[in-house]
């Protein structure tokens, strides 16, 4: 159990984890939908003082305590930008105190993935930048932040999700790459992590040919074993990727999946949504597979020792944490949107716009009614902002003398949003236009690319508009 790190349904502890807890799991992970705070946590460590308790805390568009609200931190999309290091680190602390006040172990962050393609649907804003070079320095800044208040940083999605069109989530993306070029492109973060001291990394659900041609990246023992351990020289812990996310769950039982990446070299299973009985389930099948000679005894033994070798140091950093919790930098988020804010053309709104979400992606855990992102923020400062949210593809509205912000999200992706931004402005010149992803070429009377989805990046956006 002690290698198993599930989720969970509801914001209250259900009973049968801390039974769960008590009888020696080795952890477990908080969504948003679970309200992550000091208070839960408690609920676990009463039970596994030990226990380490996962949380995915990015910031910008991936966040777990701040889900209502929006982040305030704009993101690594963002940090890579404005490409100051000292000002990454910044964050990462500050990401760090907020992990320290509620007493969480690990978070799953940072993505040190080089978003390569343009065209991925999943790794886009989250990754650092397109080039090696910048997205190890800013994931070794972040790693130091996180690290520097008191909790263990995650680098993911390890060998590098940044070169793919399909989201793992949904099925098995395919990294096309020769070895040299993953050596040359998707590595280097990983090495710098290791180098700067990352307690831990996360396998990618990834089918890399060049590296093993059979299994994905978490089921095979080249990768995680051999190339991670072996060349990489990572000895801290190495979780896997949720393992219900269909790249793997459509290829085996939870059981079979927890087993093979234990096989590989895996130490830890994250089960992103668990119940009693699929835990259990799980716990079954590794102990079956050790018993009958699939999984050996030493390396399963291996696999809690880092585990505990984990908890053991967030343990030993309680002076850290305690100075971090005094030490609220409270606008280095807001300074990071608005340093990153990429603009062309210009605009001034002195009235309520008309803002038009074409392809906005929501916060799911706010009622799709209320205002975010851009319209809140401009509805803040100017009263009688009105929000009309397009259907995928569909139909721009009819426009009357308001002014038209249309908002759009990684137009660099989406052939359809380029068109309807075209048809905007030539029905409307004086449209702006703000993208707060992976922008195409600038389009209207003012282009504002936030590179983040946060309400600091929304506030920064804000401020530009009607200063």
């Amino acid at each position: 159990m002690t290698v198993l790190q599930p989720g969970y349904e509801g914001a209250s502890a259900p009973d049968w984890l801390l039974r769960a807890l008590g009888e020696g799991l080795g952890g477990l992970v908080l969504f948003a939908r679970n309200e992550p705070g000091e208070q839960l946590v408690q609920r676990f460590r009463a039970e596994n003082p030990g226990a380490v308790v996962a949380i995915d805390e990015e910031g910008g568009a991936v966040t777990r305590l701040e889900v209502t609200s929006g982040s305030s931190f704009p993101g690594n999309r963002a940090l890579g930008v404005v490409d100051d290091v000292a000002l990454t680190e910044r964050v990462g602390r500050q990401i760090g105190r907020m992990l320290a006040e509620a007493d969480i172990t690990l978070n799953y962050a940072p993505s040190a993935d080089v978003n390569a393609n343009p065209a991925n649907p999943v790794i886009g804003v989250r990754s650092f930048g397109p080039t090696a070079d910048l997205v190890s320095r800013h994931t070794v800044a972040y790693v130091n932040g996180v690290q520097g208040a008191g909790a263990a940083a995650c680098a993911k999605h390890f060998p590098g999700h940044g070169d793919t069109v399909t989201d793992s989530h949904l099925a098995l993306p395919t990294v096309h790459a020769s070895r040299e070029l993953l050596a040359e492109r998707d590595l280097p973060p990983f090495r710098a992590a290791i180098e700067a001291g990352v307690r831990s990394i996360m396998s990618g659900h990834l089918l890399v040919p060049a590296l093993d041609p059979s299994m994905p990246a978490t089921l095979s023992r080249t990768v995680m074993t051999e190339l991670l351990r072996g060349e990489l020289g990572f000895d801290g812990m190495l979780v896997t990727d949720a393992i219900e996310m269909r790249a793997v769950a459509a290829m085996f039982t939870p059981g079979e999946i927890a087993v093979r990446a234990l096989g590989a070299g895996v130490d830890a299973i994250c089960v992103g949504l668990s119940t009693e009985r699929s835990l259990y389930e799980i716990r079954d099948a590794i102990v079956a597979a050790v018993r009958a000679g699939v999984l050996s005894e030493e390396r399963l033994a291996e696999a809690a020792a880092r585990v505990l070798a984990l908890s053991g140091w967030y343990d030993r950093q309680s002076a850290l944490r305690e100075k971090a919790r005094a030490d609220v930098d409270g606008g280095v988020g807001l300074d990071a949107a608005r340093a990153a804010l990429t603009t062309t053309g210009t605009a001034s709104l002195t009235r309520a716009p008309l803002v038009v979400e074409v392809n906005t992606r929501l916060n799911k855990a706010v009622d799709p009614s209320t205002p975010t992102g851009i319209t809140a923020a401009l509805g803040a400062l100017l009263p009688g902002t009105e929000r009309v949210q397009m259907e995928p593809e569909g139909e721009l509205p009819p426009f009357d003398d308001r002014p038209v912000v249309l908002v759009v999200h990684d137009a660099a992706r989406h052939s359809w949003v380029r068109e309807t931004v075209a048809r905007a402005v030539q029905v409307r010149p004086e449209v702006i236009v703000v993208d707060t992803g992976i922008p195409a070429a600038p389009a209207g009377a003012a282009h504002l690319v936030t590179h983040g989805i946060s309400r600091v990046s929304a506030q920064a956006a804000a401020e530009w508009l009607t200063r």
